[in-house]
C-alpha cells in the first residue's frame, strides 16, 4: 500500500481475518517522512495481527526484492486507475515488478486490488467481485484504523470505510464486507471464490 493507514482503510478486516487463521500477514508501505505516521502504522499491523514492513521507496527494484523476500502468496494492491495518484503510482510499479518475481518463485499466485474512495477509479465505480464478510473483524478495523491518530480518522476516513464496508456488506446479506477485484497474473485470474 503507499500509505501508512491505507491497508487498514482498504483491507483492514480482510487483513485481520487472514492473521486469525494462516501464519503470516505482512503490510508493506513505504517509510512515511511526517513523524509518527511510521509508529502509527506498526501500532495499526499490530492490532490486525499483521506484521509491518517498510522500505523507503516504491521503486520496481524495491518492490521486487520485498517479493522475492515475502513470497506472499496473495497480494492487495491499489486499483490501477485509483483517484490518488500515490496510489496508481505503487500499484503500476508492483506490476511491473510482478513477471520476473513470478517467474522466478511461482509466488504471488493470486493479486487483488482494494476499494478506493468512495468506491470510485478515473474510470468509474470499482465492480463487486470478491466480497469477504468483515462483520466479525470490523471493531479490529476501526481500532486499526484509530491508530493513526495524527489523520482526520474521525471526521472523515473512519466514516467513510463505515459507509464502505455497510455498502459492500448489504450485498451479501451482512453487516460488514470488503471487495476485491482480482489481477491477471502472467495473463491468469485467481479461480478461487475468496482471497
Amino acid at each position: 500500500m503507499a500509505h501508512p493507514d491505507d491497508a487498514e482503510l482498504w483491507a483492514g478486516g480482510t487483513l485481520a481475518r487472514c492473521s486469525a487463521s494462516t501464519a503470516a500477514v505482512t503490510i508493506a508501505v513505504p517509510h512515511h517522512a511526517e513523524p509518527g505516521r511510521d509508529a502509527e502504522a506498526a501500532a495499526g499491523a499490530a492490532i490486525l495481527g499483521a506484521t509491518l514492513n517498510q522500505y523507503d521507496r516504491p521503486t520496481m527494484a524495491t518492490l521486487r526484492e520485498l517479493l522475492l523476500a515475502v513470497r506472499p502468496e496473495v497480494v492487495i494492491t491499489h486499483p490501477l486507475r485509483d483517484v490518488h495518484p500515490d496510489h496508481r503510482a505503487l500499484a503500476e510499479t508492483l506490476v511491473a515488478a510482478l513477471p520476473d518475481v513470478v517467474i522466478t518463485t511461482g509466488h504471488p499466485r493470486r493479486v487483488y486490488t482494494a476499494d478506493s474512495y468512495n468506491s470510485l477509479t478515473l474510470d468509474g465505480p470499482i465492480p463487486a467481485h470478491t466480497i469477504i464478510d468483515i462483520t466479525d473483524t470490523y471493531d479490529r478495523k476501526q481500532r486499526a484504523l484509530a491508530a493513526h491518530a495524527s489523520q482526520p480518522i474521525a471526521d472523515h476516513f473512519g466514516p467513510m470505510a463505515e459507509t464502505l464496508a455497510r455498502l459492500w456488506g448489504s450485498r451479501t446479506g451482512r453487516d460488514y464486507a470488503e471487495n476485491f477485484v482480482p489481477l491477471p497474473v502472467l495473463g491468469r485470474l485467481p479461480a478461487t471464490p475468496a482471497l
